[in-house]
């Protein structure tokens, strides 16, 4: 059996994984927060970790792992988001609203998350249908003195946790020093968080021992993990972001309603993502969702091999550029792999790759190999372990010639263009550009140029001979 070696945020070092349960390996990721379309960075993570469930079901068997994901469907930022809905018009009740914008959320993430490969968890809850669990949870909380009620509110005592912090690896006071951390007049402590929070009428809430109300966002996670995984499971992930302070309450609370169990085994974390080498935000107008891309007619299956090209624990930096090599690379291993049959299994260099903490870049570097070395049938096996060359996906990645020559034409020429787009947007002159255009267009290519870049899309009658011409001569092989 492959030996699968995973770095634990927790002890900050790489160890060999051993299951609990290798019969039923269990798995919890969180999941969005559903009131608006998912962003690169949100994707990261689903990336990231639908990879380590292809593996582990590769490793112990498609039947023997269990993989949660879940949606916070009860939140302040979603009641924010249908105010708003209903300031602007909607004439449905506040809870109506609600309701319709999460189960529109969650379609929407459902059908972008599928554009990029990611096979679906075997559990996805909805916080809101968790409730009951979520208030049992609070009161043994409540009844261990690790949590107490206020003002119909509920807190978690975090000193009554001695390990608390021992995941981001600092202390309380340190915490309070270098964070900002709600005051209120209902805490006996500012690190004190909520488990539970009054509702009023028209938003949505449950009834409990403390009065209507809704649950804490770290409460969720918690009770969800706990009902479909167990007190104790194997592996916890998500983005580096959450770590604290989401991931540190989860411990926390978790630890101390369930002392006979031991959580999460394991803790992993992928870092964040930047564009074009800054941080991504709406102020900088480099902030884009997954179906903005999608849109723009980028391929999921580039999307997913961009996000692949960096190790899950490094900053991932979304360019141009990595897109066009990715759309190039998966053009031409599909040409390569086109009408072949899968082999029996991926290939032990890429599955080692893959057992050594999830390292894709490896992986790719392998696939890199079987594709120079003319192993198809290899190669189509492993990329698919990757969740890559998978029938039916690609859109525009998997359409091209046959002939690969063809493929790595068509690339050299999309850089000619690409520096003759560029010299005239300094000239004014564009005829260079219509002229290769046109000659493109002759040879069965569509040019597709957007701001952001130019792809070359061979159709089904390219015409090899008039490529070369216009490799040679950007503005040759023009139809007379």
């Amino acid at each position: 059996m492959t030996a699968i070696r995973l770095h634990d945020t927790r002890t900050r070092q790489k160890a060999a994984f051993a299951p609990l349960d290798p019969s039923d390996v269990r798995m919890y990721v969180c999941g969005p927060t559903v009131y608006d379309r998912a962003h690169l960075g949100n994707a990261r993570p689903v990336v990231v970790f639908d990879v380590l469930f292809r593996l582990l079901r590769h490793v112990y068997g498609a039947g023997h792992v269990t993989y949660v994901r879940n949606f916070t469907d009860v939140d302040d930022k979603i009641n924010a988001r249908a105010a708003e809905m209903k300031a602007a018009g909607d004439g449905r009740p506040l809870n109506g609203i609600i309701r319709s914008l999460t189960d529109e959320t969650i379609a929407w993430y459902h059908a972008d998350m599928d554009a990029l490969g990611a096979l679906r968890p075997t559990h996805e809850p909805r916080a809101t249908e968790w409730i009951v669990p979520m208030i049992a949870m609070i009161g043994r909380l409540i009844a261990g003195g690790h949590a107490y009620a206020r003002d119909g509110h509920v807190l978690f005592r975090v000193r009554s946790y001695a390990d608390y912090g021992r995941l981001s690896g600092r202390s309380v006071d340190d915490m309070i020093a270098g964070a900002r951390v709600e005051v209120a007049p209902f805490k006996e402590d500012p690190m004190d968080f909520v488990l539970w929070k009054p509702s009023s009428p028209e938003l949505p809430g449950w009834d409990s021992p403390w009065g209507r109300g809704r649950p804490g966002w770290h409460i969720e996670c918690s009770a969800m993990a706990r009902e479909l995984l167990g007190d104790s499971f194997d592996i916890h992930a998500g983005g580096i972001d959450l770590m604290f302070p989401h991931h540190e309450n989860e411990i926390a609370q978790s630890m101390c309603a369930h002392p006979q169990g031991q959580f999460a085994k394991v803790w992993l974390h992928n870092e964040m993502l930047q564009v074009e080498g800054r941080k991504m935000s709406k102020s900088l107008g480099n902030f884009f969702t997954v179906r903005d891309l999608l849109d723009r007619g980028v391929p999921g299956e580039v999307i997913r091999f961009v996000i692949l090209m960096t190790h899950y624990r490094s900053p991932m930096d979304w360019t141009e550029r990595k897109r066009e090599e990715a759309e190039a690379t998966l053009r031409r291993w599909r040409a390569l792999t086109d009408g072949v049959t899968a082999a029996a299994g991926p290939v032990p260099q890429v599955v080692s790759a893959l057992a050594d903490d999830l390292n894709t870049p490896g992986a790719i570097a392998g696939l890199h190999r079987l594709a120079q070395d003319q192993d198809p049938a290899g190669l189509l096996a492993s990329a698919r372990l990757l969740g890559l060359l998978a029938p039916g996906s690609g859109d525009r990645a998997q359409a091209g010639p046959a002939d690969p020559a063809g493929l790595s034409l068509l690339d050299d020429i999309r850089g000619q263009l690409v520096a003759a787009r560029e010299a005239a947007r300094r000239t004014g002159d564009f005829s260079a550009v219509d002229a290769c255009k046109a000659a493109l267009a002759a040879a069965g290519v569509e040019v597709r140029m957007t701001r952001e870049g130019i792809d070359l899309v061979p159709g089904a009658r390219l015409d090899i001979g008039r490529l070369r011409a216009i490799g040679k001569d950007p503005g040759a092989g023009r139809a007379e």
